[in-house]
């Protein structure tokens, strides 16, 4: 049986804008854009992971976060549950401190970038959510 990776994400939002992460090319879904975040770990609720992931891996300080969805998606070598929040009030300038790329990006921008496969169902309730 495969585990299943539970995963905190955060939607990063300021103004029309949303902070994305290039995954760096040795990891799994390599070179591909995500929504920060990361694994929660054992004795971690899924809040204190997000935001202990991203002030390690973004430098911001969440003050607050709204669940956006849940996504379970089976990539075949690995399976994951994605819960997804938005984080659009924080402490800090969000900034990749992992040598991944990062920017800030538009909506209408995420048509030219390559995600992970499980964040399809992210972009298209952002796309609803904020067009």
């Amino acid at each position: 049986m495969t585990k299943i990776v539970h995963v905190a994400v955060g939607v990063i939002k300021q103004d029309h804008k949303f902070f994305l992460t290039k995954r760096l090319a040795d990891s799994h879904q390599g070179g591909k854009w995500e929504f920060p975040g990361g694994k929660v770990e054992e004795n971690e609720t899924v809040h204190q992971a997000l935001h202990r992931e991203l002030k390690e891996e973004v430098a911001i300080e969440t003050l607050t976060c709204t669940p956006l969805m849940q996504i379970s998606h089976d990539y075949g070598d690995k399976k994951v549950l994605l819960e997804v929040f938005v984080v659009d009030n924080f402490n800090g300038q969000a900034k990749a401190l992992e040598g991944q790329q990062s920017g800030w990006f538009s909506l209408a921008e995420f048509a030219t970038l390559h995600f992970p496969a499980a964040n399809q169902a992210i972009i298209e309730k952002l796309l609803k959510n904020y067009q």
